[in-house]
C-alpha cells in the first residue's frame, strides 16, 4: 500500500511540475504582458495545486495535510485575483496596448477598441 501511495503522489507532483514548467516556458516565450500573465496564472494555479495534492497524498491524512490543504485553498483564491489585478493595471497603464491587441472597454464590453 505504501508503494501505491508513493506512485500516486509522485505522479501528481510530476504533473504539477509539468504545468509549472510549461507556464515558465509561456512566460519566457510570449511577448506581451497580458499573454505572460495568462500563462503564469494558469500554470501556477494548476501546477501548485497538483504539487500540494501530491504532498498531501505522500504525507498521509494528518494535521500537516490540513495545513497544506489550507495553503492550497489560499493559493487558489489569491493567485487568480492577483493575476487579474496585474492584467487590469497593464490595460490601464499602457496607452499603446490597443496597437498590439483588441482591448474591450468597460463602457461597452461588446465593442473592441483598436489603437
Amino acid at each position: 500500500m505504501e508503494w501505491v501511495r508513493f506512485a500516486v503522489s509522485a505522479g501528481l507532483i510530476a504533473g504539477g511540475l509539468v504545468f509549472v514548467l510549461s507556464s515558465v516556458a509561456g512566460v519566457w516565450k510570449f511577448r506581451y504582458v497580458l499573454n505572460r500573465v495568462h500563462a503564469a496564472a494558469l500554470g501556477d494555479t494548476m501546477g501548485m495545486g497538483l504539487i500540494l495534492l501530491g504532498l498531501i497524498v505522500y504525507i498521509g491524512f494528518e494535521m500537516t495535510s490540513l495545513k497544506l490543504a489550507l495553503l492550497g485553498l489560499l493559493w487558489w483564491l489569491s493567485s487568480p485575483v492577483a493575476s487579474h489585478l496585474i492584467a487590469r493595471l497593464e490595460i490601464t497603464a499602457n496607452p499603446d496596448l490597443g496597437e498590439h491587441m483588441a482591448v474591450k472597454t468597460e463602457e461597452d464590453p461588446h465593442e473592441e477598441v483598436r489603437g
